[in-house]
Order: structure tokens, then C-alpha cells, then sequence
């Protein structure tokens, strides 16, 4: 099995409400699950090969709960990964060299079977996870845009957090409000605004989230 690490961060857009019910055990706001990610690595490897600012993104789409399965999947590698690379990401995301539960990208895979070509694509992004602001553009895919979820009173920014101590993602991320728009690939999104988003940093390998 190829040895793998990777530290960087993810904006996520999921169709659920604010706070996804995925991250407390409970069946999906609307019955099904899709999402668009983007994946932003300052540090990591597979194997020999570097993966230092490599940028992906993936496009998912569940008609139940993602553990129900008959998923679809799409995966985008930023044009200027190399051949390498693109391979590389396209392996982690797949949930290969991985242990079996070990990352979020293995328990997506398995239960995607229905994966798309892996797509080439200028990938943008622009986060600031404390002021829980964000933008992702995947050229010719997807772009996503996140801000701060309004206080249900007051209309400010409301902070709030999600702590997984022995989760396969992360240990905690920041909880925002999430909108794609779809421009292309092979999954259309059927909820895509003022809808669960989050920003976590990544720290995994092919055995986990590194301290748990």
C-alpha cells in the first residue's frame, strides 16, 4: 500500500441544513445528500511523489443517505497538478492505499459506485476560516461561495463549531451558510442555496485523521 499524508483545508456545500445532520448520525435534511467540495494542500505526499499546493475538487450525489450507497461521484484535479499528481489525488479520493473506514474519501467511494471521469479544471480558492468566508471556482464545473450563517434574530454573523473526536474528516470545523452554482461536469445539484457549509483543516494519511 502507497504511504500518503495530507495537510491542507476543505470548503464543503452540502444540501442539508446548517450543521449537516451527517455530523450527528441523523438521515439527511432532505432525504438525499449532494455536495461540491474543494481541497486546497499546502503539504503531502503519495509515495515519492509531492503533492505540495495541489488543488482538487469533487462533485458527489446521493439519492438517500450516503451509507444507503448508489452514489455518484466526479473528481477535478487543478490543471497544473502534474500526470503524478493528478494520479495521486485521484487515488486518495478514491479511497485507495487507505484503511477501510480510515477517511471520509474511502466511506464516499465505497458508497459512489457510480464514479465520472476525473475532470481537468482551473481550480480558485479563497478562504478565511476564522471570518468563515469563502469562495471556491472550479472552471467549468462548479463555483462556491460561503459566509457566515445569520443570527436568526439579530441578522449577524453566528459562530459555530463541530467537534468530531474520533470523526474520519476532521477534528473540528467552522460551520458557515453555502451556495453552488453548477456550470457543467456530470452531476447537477438539486439544493444549492443558503445550505450547510463548512471549513475544516486536513490533516490525514491513509490510516486517519493524524491524532485520533
Amino acid at each position: 500500500m502507497t504511504q500518503w499524508s495530507i495537510e491542507g483545508r476543505e470548503l464543503v456545500n452540502c444540501n442539508c441544513n446548517f450543521g449537516c445532520p451527517c455530523q450527528f448520525s441523523v438521515l439527511p435534511t432532505d432525504g438525499y445528500c449532494e455536495a461540491a467540495i474543494v481541497y486546497d494542500i499546502k503539504k503531502g505526499h503519495y509515495g515519492d511523489t509531492s503533492l505540495d499546493g495541489v488543488r482538487a475538487a469533487a462533485v458527489y450525489k446521493w439519492p438517500g443517505a450516503i451509507h444507503e450507497g448508489n452514489g455518484q461521484m466526479q473528481i477535478i484535479v487543478d490543471e497544473n497538478a502534474s500526470e503524478d499528481q493528478r494520479a495521486a489525488m485521484e487515488a486518495i479520493i478514491k479511497g485507495e492505499d487507505t484503511e477501510e473506514m480510515a477517511t471520509m474519501w474511502f466511506v464516499y467511494s465505497k458508497m459512489a459506485p457510480t464514479k465520472h471521469e476525473t475532470l481537468t479544471a482551473p481550480i480558485n480558492v479563497d478562504m478565511d476560516m476564522d471570518e468563515r468566508t469563502g469562495s471556491a471556482k472550479v472552471d467549468g464545473v462548479f463555483e462556491l461561495n460561503a459566509k457566515p450563517i445569520p443570527h436568526i434574530v439579530l441578522g449577524t454573523p453566528h459562530r459555530a463549531r463541530i467537534n468530531l473526536p474520533m470523526g474520519f474528516e476532521y477534528d473540528v470545523a467552522e460551520a458557515a451558510s453555502g451556495s453552488t452554482t453548477i456550470s457543467g461536469g456530470a452531476i447537477a445539484l438539486e439544493r444549492t442555496s443558503d445550505s450547510h457549509a463548512h471549513f475544516a483543516k486536513l490533516n490525514l494519511t491513509g490510516s486517519g485523521v493524524i491524532g485520533h
